[in-house]
């Protein structure tokens, strides 16, 4: 662990403390984005397995972003690394949250565990600095966690909860390893993480869980609508643009505006 620490935080380019207008507002953008796809994915869920659904939104995102794929020499360890963290890891342990929590509001406050887990992973592994008002911001999401669990309501759905918050600490260590990554687009680091995700998620799902032909052949339109906005907005325009800005802000300026 040691040795991943000071590899991690290997010396980075300066880089600027805040965003730019125009990124400022794109961020806002991918926001919304991932707001309604909480819902987008709550309504696809009902209608396909999680893991199924996630590896159809993976293997979607694959066939479209297949001429992206780029070897990086010296660096495949770091992409293969966020690939798995970020895309299967994250997102199956997520979906099957969301199927097993009724409320999705209580998914999306859940979820924002996610800015503590990348901000202190950034300090730790990254050597990022943060001032007083986000270790502020920092206790009150954990401090928010905490009183959601004695809410009797939220206690019913705890082990789908437990899952959300896994599912946020995964993410967050995979974007440590895309922080590191130099030289590589988003649209790239995009296909490999549908490439690899796909086939991943479509193998667990086939061991995991079954009636994912039924699934297939009676799923409606808000069913195919709602995988249809997961591949095209929230992974090739939120996630892409997320990425995008991942590579060009310290994770601290960035993780808080995902409070929105």
């Amino acid at each position: 662990m040691r040795d991943l620490t000071r590899h991690l935080a290997a010396p980075t380019l300066c880089e600027p403390a805040w965003l730019s207008g125009r990124d400022f507002v794109f961020l806002v953008f991918i926001n919304l984005i991932w707001g309604m796809n909480l819902i987008s994915s709550k309504i696809g869920v009902g209608q396909f397995p999680p893991i199924f659904f996630t590896a159809l939104r993976f293997g979607s995102v694959a066939l479209l972003l297949v001429p992206f794929l780029r070897i990086h020499r010296g660096q495949m360890h770091y992409v293969l690394a966020a690939a798995m963290l970020t895309g299967p890891g994250a997102f199956a342990l997520l979906f099957v949250g969301v199927y097993l929590v009724k409320d999705a509001s209580l998914v999306a406050i859940v979820n924002q565990m996610g800015v503590p887990f990348s901000t202190l992973l950034s300090v730790w592994l990254l050597g990022e600095t943060i001032r007083w008002r986000r270790r502020l911001g920092i206790a009150l999401a954990f401090g928010g966690i905490v009183i959601i669990g004695f809410d009797p309501h939220a206690f019913a759905y705890w082990p789908g909860l437990l899952l959300v918050i896994v599912s946020c600490f995964v993410g967050s260590l995979g974007l440590i390893f895309v922080k590191r990554m130099k030289d590589i687009g988003a649209l790239q680091l995009q296909a490999w993480i549908a490439v690899i995700g796909g086939p991943v998620l479509m193998l667990i799902s086939l061991v995991l869980e079954s009636g994912q032909w039924t699934a297939l052949v009676n799923a409606d339109a808000s069913g195919w609508g709602a995988l249809a906005f997961t591949t095209l907005m929230s992974s090739l325009v939120a996630h892409t643009g997320w990425y995008y800005l991942v590579s060009r802000y310290p994770v601290t300026s960035r993780s808080p505006l995902t409070l929105l």
